[in-house]
């Protein structure tokens, strides 16, 4: 079985009811989620041997976290157990032309005070022919950008392909430190994923003809940023989820991947959103999972759009769909019509 790494933090989800308003909540429902948990969540529905690496505390909140991963057959055994607490965020869901909203409380969580000496990579990374990780990872403190990097450079050292998620949070650090930081880390990246917004902000790279908040898009713009951040890393491929916002709850989707020197499109989706929380972490395991097993760039990019498609029609971050939902999916089957 191929096996797969990702690294990242695993957050406490806590949601108001339906689309209350936190305001308006008096109960919230607990879930949990984080980027690099999501792709393991999906290679392992698609029957990747993946393995999650964080650090959790011991009490039963971390036990908690642990179990959700374990329910759906991702490999815990390597997550470092200590620290005090198990990062939380708050996820009001939009609708209409009112945004979702998150609220993050994860200030010294247990991933974010790791150090060094809390991972083996040599022994973490033995067997595995993929690691993955997101811009989230290096930017929950100075030591976990170091530790990001050390893994990279462990993973380049056995031949191991690594992708990266940029994911910019602009709350967990400025535009500047994220170029610098992650300007180093992607020298060790083979596999670069990205939205229409994450190239500019991380790396001033833009995309001409494209207004962002107005949901145009120029594709002949996104073949130029792709061909920017190779030329700049030398990626081996770059995916850009490409999405046009009509509103809260009304999505046009489609993907790029550009690898070769030649841009491969997606077909476009429309959807209606039911939970956009882990989208692009859906797209990301999609792509990863074609890609470990060979597939043409056309067939990765169609698989992982699709995916990720289907995500935004599961509440919670994780994608809990089939490799033969998606593949219907991805074949034209996009009716909705009950299967009996």
């Amino acid at each position: 079985m191929k096996k797969a790494v990702t690294f990242g933090e695993l957050m406490l989800r806590l949601a108001p009811e339906g689309y209350l308003r936190f305001v308006q909540a008096e109960k919230y429902q607990a879930t949990f989620g984080g980027a690099e948990a999501n792709v393991a969540v999906s290679l392992a529905n698609y029957g990747i041997d993946a393995q999650f690496v964080t650090k959790l505390p011991t009490h039963e909140i971390g036990q908690s976290a642990v179990n959700s991963l374990r329910k759906f057959g991702v490999d815990t055994s390597k997550i470092v157990r200590g620290g005090e607490r198990v990062g939380i965020y708050y996820c009001e869901k939009g609708a209409s032309q009112r945004p979702s909203k998150v609220i993050y409380d994860r200030a010294y969580s247990a991933i974010a005070m790791a150090k060094k000496e809390d991972f083996d990579w040599d022994s973490i990374l033995d067997g595995a022919e993929w690691f993955h990780f997101t811009g989230i990872t290096p930017a929950l403190s100075d030591d976990m950008a170091e530790i990001t990097l050390e893994a990279c450079k462990a993973a380049r050292a056995k031949g191991i392909t690594v992708s990266c998620d940029l994911n910019f949070r602009k709350k967990l650090w400025s535009k500047e430190k994220a170029g610098q930081v992650m300007g180093e880390i992607c020298k060790y990246v083979d596999v670069c994923i990205a939205n229409e917004e994450d190239a500019k902000d991380v790396f001033g790279i833009e995309a001409d003809g494209s207004d962002i908040t107005g949901g145009k898009l120029d594709c002949d713009g996104y073949i130029s940023v792709a061909k920017k951040l190779t030329d700049r890393f030398g990626f081996k491929a770059v995916a850009i989820t490409l999405r046009e916002s009509k509103s809260a709850n009304d999505n046009d989707w489609s993907g790029m991947l550009y690898t070769g020197g030649q841009a491969y499109f997606s077909k476009k989706y429309s959807i209606h959103i039911v939970d956009r929380v882990g989208g692009g972490d859906s797209f990301g395991g999609g792509l990863i999972y074609s890609m470990m097993n060979g597939a043409e760039p056309q067939a990765a990019i169609e698989f992982a759009i699709a995916a990720s498609c289907l995500k935004h029609s599961i509440e919670g971050d994780y994608n809990l769909v089939s490799v033969a939902e998606v593949m219907t999916l991805a074949g034209g089957d996009a009716s909705g019509r009950v299967q009996r």
